[in-house]
């Protein structure tokens, strides 16, 4: 018996551990989870277990916060080793030190502290009162009373009071290592239980749940709980306790709770549905079942909370070791943390660039296969498809022809209409040219948006904003360069049209290619249908059976009023029916511009990207450290960059606390033996 009370001492220290540096357990530790309606009795029944009056009592919601009440057998010796009546009293862990005889005491305390977190209102509040009664009337154990569960706010009460208390419950009760203690009216419906109920939904095999059942004393002449205890109207593998507590006049005309457990034994040992069960009845046989099972399940636990504790603590040292050590004012180290992140940031961001990171990803496309993404699909596929008959139409190219061929008609196809369009053309490549630049940019901020989200820039927020600042104001500053070398290389396009290049369809062979077409079209052949678009001869360069001239339209209204002549209109474009030979001339042009616009997109495609790598991303790549450098490595600085986040102080009291608390944990669990 001596050794399964120290492992529920074990379990309270491990609690008290926890507690006292005031972090969340994070270890599902074994026990006593209390809990039921408002009126089913629970406060009575850990009354009667502790043996004292030491609960608030009212109407409405008295239990407001978790009370995690930890029984203690304690007697203390003689100096001569004589055992002497023991005394009994209570402390709380939020008051280290200060002992409670008079359990009146006890109950103002625990209301002045429930008030003290949850206001003079009926709120409740998760955070846990911890009371330890040390007694030679109990048995060693811990329970964990919660809110009673209620249906309807009253008064002050939340309106959302019955979720509030039902989460809290089932925060406790769905820990697999929780043993659920589903208190009810025994003069009620038991499908109606509100504690079985939830207990039902997370256990639902009731593997670890108790059943108690109060009021028996209250319940119709005739009836009894048997079935119930037989397991034959909802079965729980731990069975249930019957017990008969005080009532409410019974608690106004004071009646102790020693003589109140002679009435309960009295009841059952004389109650003719229970008196030859009698030893499985009341509050002593509760406790006694609670302590045996409470015991049990610690010793079946007890491995796995040592290996979780173990687990939790490696955790929290690691994440400390993360977060580093506090830094002083004016620390001689202070200038290698800045030297060595410039450096590791510069080496990511070429990693990144290059391709070579140790974070490749295969869920999608990162720092420099973005940037490739962006040269060879949105660039190169935006540029080719630039057509430049979708603003050039034959009127305009007809137009620009007899505007370059000036008063007198032009002998043969004009250069100069063929140069006009081609430079308009080749303009066009500009826009989408610096748009490529600015799109190269923006991925250079996502790489540098990436590489500040790591752990060890949120640890210094200042550093971070300079960090950014120094870094964008540096592709700002090379934006220019790239620009005007992007321009330039358009503008080398348009300044000098190189009909020489060995690529482009000349003025002789164009020529060759529309009157083979002319001809075909005058003196059709059979063709295959599958090649008649080849061989045909468009609509564009069919003749027309009439021919005005390029004036035509504008004489023709005139031809009624022979001789009659007027000055032409103040804007006179181009109209009339073509002749066979401007239609010829026009489609040569067409040609000629499609062939040469065609070899400077390509150029284009190919050396863009060349000069956005050279003047921004390379120049990004081997300059940004010095940069760095010279704009953070400054003793004046340094003491204002590292200047940790609240986040990462506060994390780390978190982490030292978690660890202290662990440390502790696990030199208890490691004085059990198995």
């Amino acid at each position: 018996m001596a050794m399964d009370a120290s492992l529920i001492k074990t379990i309270n220290k491990l609690q008290d551990a926890f507690s006292t540096v005031g972090v969340h357990n994070p270890v599902d530790l074994p026990q006593i989870v209390v809990i039921g309606s408002q009126s089913s009795g629970k406060s009575s029944v850990l009354e009667n277990i502790v043996g004292r009056d030491f609960l608030p009592r009212g109407s409405g919601i008295v239990t407001r916060r978790p009370l995690v009440l930890q029984l203690i057998n304690h007697a203390k010796k003689q100096p001569n080793g004589e055992k002497k009546e023991p005394e009994e009293w209570g402390e709380f862990l939020h008051q280290p030190g200060v002992k409670y005889t008079d359990f009146n005491l006890i109950r103002e305390e625990i209301v002045r502290d429930t008030e003290l977190k949850t206001g003079k209102n009926a709120g409740i509040s998760p955070l846990p009162i911890n009371l330890r009664v040390y007694s030679p009337n109990v048995l060693t154990l811990t329970l964990v009373d919660l809110p009673g569960l209620t249906k309807l706010p009253v008064g002050d009460q939340p309106k959302d009071i019955e979720k509030q208390i039902k989460d809290m419950i089932v925060k406790y009760i769905t820990k697999p290592n929780a043993i659920i203690l589903a208190v009810t009216a025994a003069n009620t419906d038991l499908a109606n239980s509100d504690g079985l109920k939830l207990a039902r939904e997370v256990d639902p095999e009731g593997a670890r749940t108790i059943g108690v059942l109060t009021k028996v004393d209250l319940m119709d002449v005739g009836t009894d709980v048997v079935d119930i205890l037989a397991g034959r109207i909802i079965p729980l593998r731990l069975g249930y306790v019957p017990v008969v507590n005080r009532g409410q006049r019974d608690i106004d005309t004071k009646k102790t709770i020693t003589r109140s457990l002679e009435g309960e034994r009295s009841f059952f040992e004389n109650h003719s549905a229970y008196k030859s069960k009698a030893q499985y009845c009341g509050t002593p046989y509760l406790a006694r079942k609670l302590n045996m099972i409470l015991m049990h399940h610690i010793r079946n636990t007890l491995p796995e909370i040592k290996a979780k504790i173990q687990a939790a603590l490696l955790k929290y040292q690691v994440e400390l070791a993360g977060l580093g050590d506090m830094l002083g004012e004016g620390s001689a180290g202070q200038a290698s943390i800045v030297l060595n992140i410039i450096t590791e940031f510069c080496n990511e961001f070429r990693t990144i660039i290059d391709g070579n990171s140790t974070d490749l990803t295969s869920f999608e496309l990162s720092g420099g296969a973005r940037i490739s993404f962006v040269f060879h699909e949105l660039f190169a596929n935006g540029v080719k498809s630039l057509d430049p008959f979708d603003q050039v139409k034959d009127v305009d190219i007809r137009t620009i022809l007899y505007n370059s061929s000036g008063s007198s008609p032009a002998l043969f196809v004009g250069t100069t209409a063929f140069e006009v369009i081609i430079k308009q053309q080749i303009k066009r490549l500009e826009d989408p040219s610096l748009r490529c630049v600015n799109i190269v940019f923006e991925e250079l901020v996502r790489i540098l948006t990436q590489l500040l989200s790591k752990h060890l820039f949120k640890r210094f927020p200042d550093l971070k904003d300079r960090f950014y600042q120094v870094v964008l104001n540096f592709y700002r500053k090379q934006l220019n360069p790239t620009n005007k070398l992007v321009q330039d290389l358009i503008a080398m396009e348009s300044c000098y049209i190189n009909t020489g290049h060995p690529d482009f369809l000349n003025g002789h062979k164009a020529m060759a290619v529309i009157n083979d077409r002319v001809n075909q079209a005058k003196n059709p052949q059979p063709v295959d249908p599958k090649n008649r678009n080849v061989a045909n001869l468009p609509p564009s360069l069919e003749p027309e059976p009439t021919n005005n001239g390029f004036f035509g339209s504008f004489f023709a209204s005139k031809k009624k009023r022979s001789g009659a002549m007027e000055p032409p209109p103040a804007v006179l474009k181009a109209s009339g029916n073509l002749s066979e030979r401007e239609q010829i001339e026009t489609e040569v042009i067409k040609l000629l511009i499609s062939s040469y616009f065609n070899i400077v997109k390509r150029t284009v495609v190919d050396t863009v990207p060349k000069a956005i790598m050279l003047n921004l991303v390379n120049t990004s790549k081997e300059e940004l450290q010095r940069e760095l450098l010279q704009e953070l490595y400054k003793t004046e600085v340094l003491d204002e960059l590292l200047k940790e986040s609240e986040f990462t102080q506060n994390r780390r009291k978190e982490c030292k606390k978690m660890i202290e608390a662990l440390q502790k944990a696990d030199e208890i669990v490691g004085t059990v033996s198995g």
